[in-house]
């Protein structure tokens, strides 16, 4: 069915109403909220290092020193994300809501560390440490993406009466 140019097609709530309220008890979420624009804001402060040394030659301990900051934190982001996950979803990883989320984290996190283990080793220069680590970076706005979706689908969903927390629900 076409309505105003959209498809109107249904589809499953991204929450059970247990899960939602689970999500809405859990401190991890909070936690989620908190760390996810702070990861951002490192990264768009990484990001300007990076593109400055690659354009100027000048920087290369300030940006290298931001790649490893925002490794660290998207290693945090990516744990406590992985607990907030159990404890929403009863498993670490790969809850169904959140498949293709964490699959693409896991290439986030597979190209931070590979670009950790290069400075660590001294496999690459330090102008391809800074491409891989914009590499890393590019699938970070993409995983990023991919979880701002997710926000608004649930905000969607809340908004939706027929996704609705039962009141029986809210007394167990």
């Amino acid at each position: 069915m076409q309505h105003g140019g959209t498809s109107t097609r249904a589809r499953r709530p991204l929450y059970s109403p247990a899960e939602r309220l689970r999500r809405d008890a859990s401190g991890w979420t909070l936690v989620q909220g908190l760390l996810a624009p702070l990861q951002f804001l490192v990264f768009l402060v990484s990001l300007v290092l990076v593109l400055r040394f690659l354009a100027t030659g000048q920087g290369e301990t300030a940006a290298t020193l931001s790649i490893v900051v925002k490794t660290l934190t998207l290693y945090t982001i990516m744990v406590t994300g992985a607990i907030w996950e159990k404890a929403v979803f009863g498993q670490y990883l790969f809850a169904p809501a959140f498949w293709w989320e964490d699959a693409v984290s896991m290439l986030v996190i597979a190209l931070h560390t590979a670009y950790l283990w290069a400075l660590w080793t001294h496999t690459l220069s330090v102008t391809q440490l800074m491409v891989l680590a914009l590499v890393a970076y590019a699938t970070y706005v993409i995983n990023a993406a991919q979880f701002i979706w997710k926000l608004r689908m649930a905000r969607l969903d809340a908004a939706n009466p027929s996704f609705a927390t039962p009141i029986g629900a809210l007394a167990k």
